[in-house]
């Protein structure tokens, strides 16, 4: 085999290549993040036998998301290292050396001594970034919900308990994008208050509910004050915005993972937005040839805690993959307990042999993927 090492920098790359007995065959060399000097790196690697090489290179934030899009165009194996193994490489050497150039053959050695590696696929890499652009957007509109209810505790404190789900509901944030204090409300005519709650609510909120809640707005000892109701608007606009992006984004990752044609989404209780999260960030599951390596590569597994005569017999879990993955897989355990009577039992025995709430999501998750990579293969 030969193994392309390619150190990724913004502006500009460092490769080479060596052969699996360690003869360099391409010295280090620079190269720049764009389409010249793609091309270069295209012209440096033709001499070589394409079917033999694999490419390697580290997550680097987004700096090297390009040159991976046009290195898969270009029919070449790509595998994308964790930053972990590298910098234990990095740090075996005896002088304390920092280099691009060095760094390019420190690549090299994780390559080498994997018996099996992740390669990168266009449609694992699209689910991946729909998957974490939806994990932004999700955290940006909890930050929002959290600043709305802050300020609706100042101007009408009484009213997230009015409603029995809370402030945040579509009826809710009707009314105060048209009334965002307890003034507006108490002042709006009776006809109007009822007919804005009961479209609002789909026939949910009557006429009975609207005078309540005029009465409650009378008494209410909230602030009156203008900058915070201009907040208060400002803020449910862009929360209705994140739903309508969070939408979107789901439906693109439904349709993506409709045509991978997955064997995950036959296990109950996985959808389509837990199930593309599993997948975007695993890739295909064929590279993994046993459960232990996928274990490992999720970070779900048992950190080992051994000296001398003594062996720890309680560990935490590594944590040492993706956090996005190990949520999306809890996630889908619990989901496949609610769902399954198979799989309710076997966590129903784990929970009797003493087993904590945290501990048996997992393993049961673990059994459930352990089947459908059995089947894949």
């Amino acid at each position: 085999m030969i193994y392309v090492d390619i150190n990724i920098a913004k502006l500009n790359h460092f490769a080479a290549a060596i052969s699996s007995d360690g003869e360099i065959l391409i010295e280090p060399f620079k190269f720049t993040n764009d389409y010249d000097g793609f091309y270069l790196l295209l012209s440096k690697l033709a001499p070589l036998d394409q079917n033999s090489i694999i490419i390697g290179l580290e997550s680097t934030a987004h700096y090297g998301d390009n040159l991976v899009r046009f290195l898969i165009s270009k029919d070449f194996k790509v595998c994308v290292l964790n930053p972990i193994q590298t910098s234990s490489m990095r740090k075996n050497n005896v002088r304390k050396t920092k280099a691009d150039k060095v760094d390019t053959f420190v690549i090299a050695k994780p390559l080498m001594m994997q018996d099996s590696l992740r390669f990168m696929t266009l449609d694992y890499i699209e689910l991946k970034e729909f998957d974490r652009f939806r994990q932004k957007l999700v955290k940006q509109r909890t930050r929002l919900k959290i600043q709305l209810t802050s300020y609706v505790d100042q101007v009408f404190p009484e009213l997230q308990y009015f409603f029995k789900s809370g402030l945040h509901q579509n009826s809710v944030y009707t009314l105060l994008k048209e009334a965002p204090t307890p003034t507006a409300i108490a002042s709006m005519h009776m006809t109007h208050l009822a007919h804005l709650l009961e479209v609002a609510s789909h026939g949910h909120f009557g006429k009975e509910k609207a005078r309540e809640l005029r009465i409650l707005a009378q008494k209410s000892v909230g602030v009156n004050d203008s900058s915070l109701s201009i907040q208060i608007t400002h803020t449910i606009e862009q929360i209705e915005l994140l739903d309508s992006q969070l939408f979107h984004t789901e439906l693109e990752m439904a349709n993506l993972v409709t045509c991978l044609h997955s064997v995950i989404m036959t296990i109950p209780g996985i959808g389509f937005i837990n199930g593309g999260m599993i997948l975007g960030e695993i890739g295909d599951i064929h590279h993994f040839s046993e459960l232990k390596k996928l274990l490992a590569f999720t970070g779900l597994d048992p950190s080992v805690h051994q000296s001398g005569n003594f062996q720890a017999q309680r560990t935490r879990m590594s944590k040492r993959g993706s956090r996005v993955l190990r949520y999306a897989l809890i996630n889908a355990a619990h989901n496949v307990v609610k769902n399954n009577s198979t799989f309710k039992a076997y966590y129903d025995a784990k929970r009797a042999e003493g087993r904590t709430t945290l501990q048996c999501p997992w393993t049961l998750c673990w059994q459930a993927c352990q089947s459908h990579l059995e089947d894949a293969h």
